[in-house]
Formats: C-alpha cells, sequence, structure tokens
C-alpha cells in the first residue's frame, strides 16, 4: 500500500500527516492555514509517536527518544474530526496499533479559533488480541507527547540552515536565552556515505523533579535563519519534562515528552483499562523570525488561558521585602497598608511570616494561622484596614509544603505524604504533601476556606520552595509516576478551588518562577517572574520574561527603596509598567517625590492594561545572548502597523547612543512619546521612518543606570 496525505486545519493552522504505506503516520507539515504546501516526492518523515516499552526498546540503541521498536510498529488504524464548542476549537484524533503488542495509540489535536497553533498529546492502551481474551500489559518507559520533523520541510531548509532557541533559569537569574546553530547542537555533520546507519546524538533538555522551569525553560523555537519560517513549542507540566531534537537518517526531528525512565524514574503498565496520557504540549508556527514565533505562541497562551481574566488585572503590593525581612506585625503593616493604598495598590497580599510565633516559621508552616504575638487584635484588624483602603486583602500559602515541627505533620497520616520506601520525604525540614490523598487534599481545603470565610480573604500567593526529588513509590508506583499523579492532583485540587471561588485571585510564585508553566498558568492569574532583589540584574529577567509568559501575566515587582533619587526610582518602577505592575518595598518611608513618581507608574500602567492583554512580544535588540548595558523589550498591537511601547532601560558601561530597530513600523510616520515618568531627563528621541529605526541619544554624563517607557503611534 502506497503513502497517502491527510490534511487537517484550524482556522489558523493547516496540519499534512502522511499515512499508510506500512509504515507509521508521521507529520509533515505544519504551517499557517493558506499557505502554500508541496508535498515531498516521497511521504517519509519521522513517526508521529515514539514508545519505549520494557521488552522492546530501540533499534539502533541511544539515549534517544527515537528508532523506538514499538514506535516503528504503529499503523495507522483511522483518524475523526470534531467541533469542540465549548473550547472554541476544532480536534483531531489520529488512532494506530502495535499488531505486536496490542498497543492503540491516539494523537490527539486541537486547533482554537484565531490561533497558529495546535495543542496535542497521545493517549495509549493495550488491547487484547480477540474478544474474551485475558487484556494484554505493557510496561511504558516513554511516550512522546509528539514527534515531527515538519520545520524542514515547512522551512525549506536543512538543518545547517536553522537555529535554535532554547532558555535556562535559576532562583535570581531566571529566563536567561540562547540562540545556537541546530548543526553542531546536537546533529553532527557527518558522511552518510560511509555511516548509513541513523545518528546517535542528540540536542536535550530536562526538567527534573516538581520545579519545571527550575534548570530549563519547556519552551524553544526552531527559527530559518532567513527569518521565513519559525516553529515553536512549549510543554505545558507542572512536574517532569524532557524534550530533544535529533536527526534520523533523513532529516531531523523535534520530539517532545513528559517524564521517563532514563530522566524521571517514570514507568506506568497499561491495559485496556488502564490507560495512560501524556503530557499536553503546544506548538505555534509563523511565517517570520523569533518575535514571530514567540507571538504565535502569545495568542496560544492566551486560548489556553481563556475565561480567567483574574478580575480586572489588579495592581498586587507584597509586603515582602518591606517588613524587616520576613518579621510583620500589625503596628508595621498599619502605615504600609495606607502607602499602598496611596501608591493606587489594588491588592495588598501579606507575606512570609505572618504565622509566626518564635522566629523559626520555616519547618513549622502548615497550620497557617495567624500569630497572635505579631497580630494582637487579630490579624482582622489589618485585614479590616485594607479593606477600608478599598484593597482586596491577600496572603502567601505554600499549599504543598509541611515543616517536620508542624502539627499537622503529626496529624495527617503517612500516605498524606510523598514516601520513599515506607519513610517521609523530606527536604529543607518539609514534608512534601500527596494530594491525591483525601486526607491531604481536606487539610488544604479547610486552611483555604478558613481564610477566605474567616478573613474575608481574596488573592493567594502560592509559593512553592521546596522539590521532593523524583517522586513517591506509595502503592508500589515508579516514582516518577507517583510525582505525575501528584502533578495532576494538583491541577484538579486547583481547578476544584477556583470553580468554589471563581473570584478568587491566584498568584503563581514558585520560589520566583521555578514553576513557570502552562499547566499552571492556564488555570492562575498571575506570575511571579523573577525573585532577583537588585535592580541592576532585573531588566535582562523581566525584558525575557514575555518568551515563557503572557504580558498581562509577567508579574514583574517594583521595590522602590527609600533614599534613591528620581532615575533610580524610576529605573526600579519602569519594568513593570508593560507587564503585570507587582509594587513591593518600604512605600510608607519614601519621600513625597518617590511616592508621586510611584502613582504616576501605577497610573501610567492601569491605562495601558487592556491594550497589554492583547498586545504581542517583541525583542528589539533580540532575546538571546549574554546580557548587554542597554537592554530592551517592546510590545506591540496585533495589527500589522499598530501602536508599539518600548521599556528601555541604560545600565552601567552603555554607549550614550542607542539604535533600536522596529522592524514593523518601517516606513509609516510616528512620533515618539515618552510614557513614563512624565518629568523625564533629556533624552533624544528621533523616529527614522525609512530604516525603522528609533534613535535614542542621552547625555554621556547622565545617569549610569536609567529607564524609560516610550510609545510610538504610528499616524
Amino acid at each position: 500500500m502506497s503513502r497517502s496525505l491527510v490534511t487537517w486545519s484550524g482556522s489558523e493552522v493547516t496540519l499534512h500527516f502522511a499515512i499508510g504505506g506500512n509504515l507509521p503516520v508521521s507529520l509533515l507539515s505544519l504551517r499557517p492555514a493558506g499557505s502554500p504546501y508541496t508535498p515531498p516526492a516521497e511521504l517519509d518523515g519521522a513517526p508521529l509517536v515514539e514508545v519505549q516499552a520494557l521488552g522492546h526498546g530501540r533499534s539502533p540503541g541511544s539515549h534517544r527518544y527515537a528508532g523506538t521498536v514499538t514506535g516503528s510498529r504503529l499503523r495507522y488504524a483511522r483518524h475523526t474530526t470534531a467541533r469542540k464548542e465549548a473550547e472554541a476549537a476544532d480536534e483531531l484524533r489520529v488512532e494506530q496499533s502495535d499488531p505486536v503488542t496490542g498497543l492503540m495509540v491516539t494523537s490527539v489535536f486541537q486547533a482554537s479559533d484565531g490561533v497558529p497553533a495546535v495543542r496535542t498529546w497521545t493517549e495509549v492502551r493495550a488491547e487484547p488480541d480477540d474478544p474474551g481474551e485475558p487484556a494484554r500489559t505493557l510496561r511504558l518507559q516513554a511516550v512522546t507527547s509528539l514527534v515531527t520533523g515538519a520545520f524542514l520541510d515547512d522551512a525549506g531548509c536543512r538543518p545547517e540552515e536553522l537555529d535554535l532557541l532554547h532558555g535556562d533559569s535559576d532562583w535570581a537569574a531566571e529566563s536567561r536565552w540562547h540562540r545556537i546553530p541546530l548543526r553542531g547542537a546536537g546533529p553532527a555533520d557527518r558522511d552518510p556515505a560511509l555511516h548509513p546507519h541513523a545518528p546517535r546524538g542528540r540536542f536535550a533538555l530536562t526538567s527534573r523533579s516538581s520545579w519545571s522551569t527550575g534548570e530549563h525553560l519547556p519552551t524553544g523555537a526552531l527559527l530559518a535563519r532567513d527569518g521565513s519560517w519559525a516553529l515553536s513549542w512549549q510543554i505545558e507540566h507542572n512536574g517532569a519534562w524532557h524534550w530533544e531534537v535529533g536527526e534520523r537518517k533523513r532529516g531531523a526531528y523535534l520530539a517532545l515528552l513528559g517524564p521517563t525512565d532514563a530522566e524521571h524514574q517514570w514507568s506506568r503498565t497499561v491495559t485496556a483499562q488502564r490507560g495512560f496520557s501524556t503530557v499536553p504540549v503546544s506548538l505555534a508556527v509563523a511565517a517570520g523570525g523569533l518575535d514571530e514565533a514567540l507571538g504565535a505562541l502569545t495568542r496560544q497562551r492566551r486560548a489556553l488561558h481563556r475565561g480567567r481574566p483574574g478580575a480586572g488585572l489588579p495592581v498586587v503590593f507584597h509586603d515582602w521585602g518591606s517588613t524587616r525581612g520576613e518579621d510583620p506585625t500589625a503596628a508595621r503593616l498599619r502605615p504600609l497598608v495606607d502607602a499602598a493604598a496611596r501608591a493606587g495598590a489594588d491588592c495588598f497580599c501579606l507575606d512570609a511570616g505572618w504565622c509566626d510565633e518564635d522566629g523559626r516559621w520555616w519547618d513549622i508552616v502548615e497550620e497557617w494561622q495567624p500569630s497572635r504575638s505579631r497580630f494582637p487584635a487579630g490579624l482582622e484588624e489589618v485585614v479590616d484596614r485594607i479593606r477600608g483602603h478599598g484593597m482586596v486583602p491577600g496572603i502567601r500559602l505554600e499549599p504543598e509544603a509541611v515543616g517536620v515541627r508542624s502539627p499537622v505533620a503529626r496529624r495527617l497520616p503517612d500516605e498524606a505524604f510523598f514516601l520513599r520506601d515506607g519513610q517521609r520525604v523530606v527536604e529543607h525540614g518539609r514534608y512534601h504533601l500527596d494530594l491525591r490523598h483525601p486526607r491531604a487534599r481536606g487539610h488544604l481545603n479547610e486552611v483555604i476556606d478558613r481564610l477566605v470565610t474567616d478573613l474575608d480573604i481574596g488573592c493567594f500567593t502560592f509559593d512553592y520552595g521546596i522539590m521532593p526529588g523524583p517522586g513517591t513509590d506509595r502503592d508500589g508506583a515508579a516514582p516518577g509516576d507517583g510525582l505525575l499523579a501528584h502533578n495532576r492532583a494538583h491541577l484538579a485540587w486547583l481547578d476544584t478551588l477556583l470553580s468554589r471561588y471563581p473570584d478568587l485571585l491566584v498568584e503563581n510564585r514558585a520560589s520566583g518562577a521555578m514553576r513557570m508553566d502552562y499547566a499552571m498558568l492556564s488555570r492562575l492569574h498571575l506570575q511571579s517572574v523573577s525573585n532577583q532583589r537588585n535592580p541592576l540584574f532585573c531588566p535582562p529577567i523581566v525584558a525575557a520574561a514575555p518568551a515563557s509568559v503572557l504580558p498581562e501575566q509577567a508579574g514583574n515587582r517594583a521595590s522602590p527603596r527609600p533614599g534613591t533619587d528620581t532615575e533610580e526610582t524610576t529605573f526600579t518602577l519602569a519594568g513593570g509598567i508593560l507587564g503585570r505592575l507587582c509594587l513591593s518595598g518600604p512605600l510608607d518611608g519614601m519621600t513625597p517625590g518617590q511616592t508621586e513618581l510611584i502613582r504616576e507608574a501605577v497610573t501610567v500602567h492601569k491605562q495601558l492594561r487592556s491594550w497589554i492583554a492583547r498586545s504581542l512580544p517583541l525583542w528589539p535588540l533580540g532575546l538571546a545572548g549574554p546580557s548587554t548595558p542597554w537592554v530592551v523589550q517592546g510590545l506591540r498591537s496585533p495589527e500589522a502597523r499598530g501602536d508599539c511601547a518600548l521599556t528601555v532601560w541604560r545600565r552601567p558601561g552603555a554607549p550614550a547612543e542607542l539604535e533600536v530597530p522596529v522592524a514593523h513600523l518601517r516606513g509609516a510616520a510616528a512620533e515618539p512619546q515618552i510614557l513614563f515618568p512624565a518629568k523625564a531627563g533629556p533624552w533624544d528621541l528621533r523616529w527614522d521612518a525609512g530604516g525603522g529605526v528609533l534613535r535614542i541619544a542621552v547625555p554621556a554624563d547622565g545617569p549610569v543606570a536609567a529607564a524609560r517607557v516610550i510609545r510610538l503611534s504610528p499616524s
């Protein structure tokens, strides 16, 4: 039987699959809807699904998720399409079977209306040979959510003509991006005449345990070097994941996975009654370069987050760093609440220490009862003061952590915690709740209900400061499978929480941005993008954040300090204006001039909020590479020649002049305007319409650290 082509489209994306011919199904092409497509002469591509199973292995042997024996035996069975009105999306299901193991594999694709992207995952079950026979079992060690080499066909490029974009992350050093040539990153050049077998190399990134963005970012892109075409992706999981780019005998491939046996101690036995679904991933496509690729992914993130607007994108004040470290008291908070209200904050969130009695709160958390010594008249006094100013009271929790000294640790059974070999997992003085257990969920629900009902809390910051290692082996599970089940139970708990309290605002902090993924962010309203506290180190982190998170979810904390001059205060505030402005710092100790500047920043941000929530990010000086003295990040309207706003930071060592290319406005007349601060120092701005370049000149003897928010509106 010869190969044939199957075409399927959403409203803004078209996929082409090769089926039949005694080969697995392949995704040959992923392109914007309406783009012309000429199929290759031979409809041969990477298998759509790779399955690593115990007793079957790979051929040839390697570390890669390519060339699996089970994946090579999969054969097309059928495909079906459907309309999902509730999700405003079209759906395609492609079924394949393996005659040797009885494995049935379904690849599910969903394309949201108006978005040049697809969301996809793999469903697996094992079927008996014949009805009435005993069900077969298969021990899975890895299943891909997707494999494709579509980027080669769509770009018309060889690996030598493509670049790979990937990101690293660390506590207080988040979102560090790199752009490298694909050839040499993993797929090495070779002589196929002398070495006709498949290569064994790859470029791979792996996130371990439950910090999904603790080391690397689950987002990446493949970019045609001429800027004509790009594919971007994200793995949407709040735990362990893996992605890799490698090369087959004919063409390169991209593989996206959740947890695996080799990397994460994950395995799972499947039967007809007990199947398995991989973690979902999204792929977005664009006819353009990096900005277009990540702009398409931004549209996909908005589709995933649809229906969770977060009560009008409020400005949140956090008292972290404001009350002598983590030492809040009623007396210290009263003037701070008043100052936050004067600044224009919509929410006031109490941070760490509010439940501490002895100064050693870290390993006793999880009672989450207000401290009597810190709040002699009760925490209600502070909450009433917050409400009296028209602000929503908020509070910080770490839902999954239980201190080893906490009464909760003695009250709950061992099975409510992560276990290894029957012992509780301990990390940094804490146990980790296993949210598969009803007692663990019941405890969290009691805490939330008490805080919402008794204290009228309307905003939560959910922090997450520990990792439990590979996972939990309770009930005989592989540790990685126990972790995956907990991760999914955590998401189900969040869904239930938000359905019970639909007006609740929830921020995802996760120790800065250690769990900045779209399993969490498709549900929650706000993401803290960094724990970095040195203002000079913040601009590269803030500028890179929209590559991973929606601008309207990117919580950029501005923490002005008393005694700093106008330029230093502006530098600290500017980073929040084109994202989601979050305030911190001892606002009650500011000078009148600083207070006026803070109010101005909040006012400008609020005027832009609705525009930010429909804008697309851009990086005029590039996203990847080493940090430079000048840092620029912007947003643009989704229209072809729409408005553009830029945050421009000048750091120590920056030259006095800068050229900022704004490609989408080339040829358009525009007048640059400084949005913030209104009383700006002398920055000379000139727009070169022909070149599409904003020219900036600052006094050579000006401040070494300065920032401006600039708007370009075409006329």
